[in-house]
């Protein structure tokens, strides 16, 4: 047992040996001298101590470099997320102004193609009105004619009788003259209704051609109406098409954000002052029928474009914007840190950095607050507070109402902050919720 152990100390004292031979030949011992006035001291710097300074400077050079791309790969991120929110709002105001414009150019299509569907309807019905009535009186015509008719041959067969009587009478040798005048009065009555007959079957051959000529510009009327009405219903189809599509992505924006679209627009509703109030509802006159359904298209394209209006407004009263807009890093999220709640979102950048107001609303608090350093709250509308914390200094004062993108501070280290940056936070009915909802939310639209 005793030789097995001195031949284990021999090999471990030559394999020794052997790795400080080969140190030396790469790293030689070098003496580090210290002189002063009275004496001169060196330091011994032996391979493996030279091993190790080489080993540590490496690691903190390389620690160093790591550091130093994680914070350039985490500034370049802040700054494309920064750039990509402001391209996403200029592209979601353009949209909204693109679609208010063509918003009214289709109401204003709409109102002038009901104006027209219904002159077009005046012109029919004025026409139906003037072809009945020339049907009555070309009734009436033909009552009279056969009347005359009646009367021409009750009159044709008197003068007969009467020819009959005259000849009879002559054979006989009476006095002609009474009977010749008693032929020429009836010869005269027989041409004066010969001569209103003719008057009445041109009057009735005048009145069949203007039925016919109603008749045709009737039917023209009736393709024209069709017509108009076809496109009508492109019109509406374009302007359906147009609030679907404008309507979804503002709806799935509340409702991502965990709120209840229609309670915003009941609430909105409820407080709008806005010029003019909600649209007002088209009223087509049906003559006592049934409803118009292009009324009915018409009001519901315009319910479509009040929700869009008041959508905008909920909009602009909930905080889907964005706290900081210059280059900023995110530093900590939403959720449990070090065994408590962290209730919000943490952007680091410079001391002044600007912050801005996420939505309108009305500052209740600016000043100093305990941990939170120089702190801002507004409340706004639907029960929502926003808060701004660790600030620099603080823009507004309490009482003062704000708008969304306004400048109410500067980002600071105020409070128990580790470093310069801006603790935003979301409270719903005073409890957190992840302000990052929000802003995804409102990534989608704005």
């Amino acid at each position: 047992m005793g030789l097995g152990r001195d031949w284990d100390n021999t090999v471990k004292s030559r394999l020794i040996t052997a790795i400080h031979l080969k140190l030396e030949k790469l790293l030689p011992e070098k003496r580090l001298f210290l002189r002063s006035d009275t004496e001169t001291r060196f330091i011994r710097l032996k391979p493996e101590a030279q091993l190790i300074g080489w080993t540590g400077g490496i690691v903190i050079v390389g620690w160093t470099i790591i550091s130093t791309a994680i914070l350039l790969m985490d500034s370049i991120g802040a700054g494309n997320f920064r750039a990509q929110a402001q391209r996403d709002q200029m592209i979601y105001e353009q949209r909204l102004n693109a679609l208010s414009v063509e918003r009214d150019a289709r109401a204003e299509e709409a109102v002038a193609a009901q104006q027209r569907f219904s002159s077009a309807l005046a012109q029919i019905s004025t026409m139906q009105s003037e072809l009945l009535a020339l049907e009555d009186q070309r009734r009436e015509l033909e009552t009279g004619l056969e009347v005359v008719q009646a009367t021409l041959r009750n009159t044709m067969k008197q003068r007969e009788t009467a020819r009959s009587e005259l000849a009879e009478l002559t054979s006989e040798g009476e006095d002609a003259g009474s009977f010749a005048a008693l032929n020429e009065e009836a010869t005269g009555t027989v041409d004066l209704l010969a001569n209103a007959l003719a008057e009445t079957a041109a009057e009735r051959d005048m009145i069949a051609a203007d039925a016919a000529f109603a008749l045709e510009h009737a039917a023209e009327a009736e393709l024209e109406l069709r017509l108009l009405q076809e496109r009508n219903d492109e019109i509406f189809r374009q302007l359906e098409d147009a609030m679907t599509i404008s309507v979804e992505p503002l709806d799935k924006m509340f409702r991502n954000a965990g709120l209840s679209p229609e309670s915003l627009i009941s609430a909105v509703r409820r407080g709008y002052s806005g010029t003019g109030g909600p649209l007002t509802q088209l009223q087509f006159s049906t003559k006592g029928g049934g409803p118009d359904p292009d009324a009915s298209r018409a009001n519901s394209i315009l319910n479509s474009m009040d929700r869009i209006n008041l959508y905008r407004i909920a909009a602009e009263k909930a905080p889907f914007d964005i706290p900081v807009k210059s280059s900023f890093r995110f530093t900590s999220g939403f959720g449990q840190r070090w065994g408590r709640l962290h209730a919000g979102t943490d952007f680091a950048g410079p001391i002044g950095t600007p912050i801005y107001a996420t939505a309108d609303g009305v500052v209740t608090h600016a000043s100093w607050s305990s941990g939170y350093g120089r702190l801002i709250k507004i409340q706004h509308e639907f029960g929502i507070e926003t808060r701004y914390a660790h600030l620099n200094a603080m823009r507004v004062q309490v009482g003062q109402r704000v708008s969304r993108g306004e400048r109410i501070g500067d980002m600071g280290n105020s409070g128990r902050s580790t470093g310069p940056h801006l603790h935003y936070e979301v409270r719903v009915g005073g409890s957190p919720v992840n302000p990052m909802t929000y802003i995804r939310a409102g990534q989608d639209v704005f």
